[in-house]
């Protein structure tokens, strides 16, 4: 019998909404012209599902497939690249306009400010692409990944040059872990997408860079003709990728935003828990975290995203593993005419989400109370490709996390 997927419609105290800045238009626009100098950027598709749409009874489906990212098979390197870059220019005194891939990996760069160690936590994908921006641009990458994390994952840091271990510890002790070490080491730096008190600065910069991923999506559905989404569908671990997204969307629309949706794993729901507990007040979820989703395995909210959220997000929802199972399925066997999306096991909750809403009456009330209808334009976000191979396989061939 498979787990139900639980929800809860943001019933939450508003605040008075000052995080939502970070995202404002200018500060992605850097964003976005900080990657924009890197040789091997190039904007993700946005595959457009016209047949799943019509097949599911919405009126349009839109997957920005970040499998093509800088290379990298995820979306994560946008935001701690930009936050190196932002942090190197802080140190600097300069503008981070002036951080373009061409100066970083300058000779009188290395001469003007050295190098630096860039620590950070990691599932995967935050540390692959922490690992890649410094190897990239000549400094030094140190990465702990929690207990359980998989072999592949793990050889693709490696293989950018990090020092990388794999640690007896769940995810947010391994923040903590990298935390204590950058405080020890001279030029030393953590690079974490979640926020507490105290750590506020280059978790914002982090979900600024996110935010080019938001900007490209946004242009191109004005390309195809579609001016604004009905609904974002967006994916959450401790809440940064969401906090961006909810946040670019907002401030592009302020008067009509889309109505968004936050997912995620239920073996690590805190956002849920957190509007559940319909105080206001973040709540943090402790313990092995062990879910298929190993990028959303994350108990403790960022305080800055959070924040966003509680103001802005429509519905909480969390989700047992099939439910990304189901999307990975749904994404790489497609609706005959539509592109294949290869989506790995954080990228496709959305859609698998969406499927269960839209096939049958067990989640009826979310669906309306949410408004998906013939007339919704839907934008999801599949933030990873096939990450892990084994995995992948396991779910795709063998039919791991069946749905009946």
């Amino acid at each position: 019998m498979k787990e139900a997927i639980k929800w809860t419609l943001n019933r939450m105290p508003k605040s008075d909404d000052q995080q939502l800045s970070v995202m404002s238009l200018p500060n992605v626009a850097k964003a976005r012209f900080f990657h924009s100098s890197f040789p091997q950027y190039s904007i993700t598709p946005l595959a457009e599902l016209d047949g799943m749409a019509k097949y599911l009874g919405l009126a349009g489906l839109y997957v920005k497939n970040e499998a093509h990212r800088f290379g990298l098979n995820a979306f994560k390197v946008l935001g701690g690249s930009f936050a190196m870059g932002r942090y190197i220019a802080k140190e600097m005194d300069r503008d981070v306009s002036e951080m373009t891939y061409d100066y970083l990996t300058s000779e009188s760069f290395r001469r003007e400010f050295g190098q630096a160690t860039f620590f950070t936590a990691t599932d995967g994908n935050h540390g692959r692409g922490v690992a890649w921006a410094a190897n990239k641009l000549g400094q030094k990458a140190v990465v702990h990944m929690p207990k359980g994390s998989s072999k592949p994952r793990f050889d693709n840091i490696a293989k950018e040059g990090a020092q990388v271990t794999i640690e007896e510890v769940n995810y947010d002790d391994c923040v903590r872990m990298a935390a204590a070490e950058a405080e020890k080491t001279p030029h030393g730096v953590i690079v974490q997408d979640t926020a507490w008190e105290g750590y506020e600065e280059i978790p914002a910069w982090i979900m600024q860079g996110y935010g080019t991923m938001s900007s490209e999506s946004a242009e191109q559905l004005r390309q195809i003709g579609v001016n604004r989404p009905t609904h974002v569908f967006i994916q959450a671990g401790v809440g940064s990728l969401a906090g961006a997204v909810v946040g670019y969307y907002t401030n592009l629309f302020p008067n009509d935003p889309p109505k968004f949706i936050v997912m995620e794993a239920m073996a690590a729901d805190c956002l849920y828990q957190s509007a559940m507990a319909g105080d206001g007040s973040p709540r943090v979820v402790a313990g092995d975290l062990q879910t298929i989703m190993a990028g959303l395995a994350c108990g403790e909210p960022n305080i800055i995203s959070w924040d966003i959220l509680r103001n802005h997000v429509t519905a909480f929802v969390s989700c047992p593993d099939w439910v990304s199972a189901r999307g990975m399925r749904m994404l790489a066997v497609p609706v005959k005419g539509d592109p294949t999306v290869i989506s790995g096991e954080s990228g496709a909750v959305g859609m698998g989400l969406l499927a269960a809403l839209m096939e049958t009456g067990e989640y009826k009330d979310l669906r309306e109370a949410i408004g998906l209808d013939r007339f919704s334009q839907v934008l999801m976000f599949s933030t990873e490709g096939n990450t892990d191979p084994l995995k992948f396989r396991k779910v795709i061939w063998d039919g791991e996390y069946a749905t009946v």
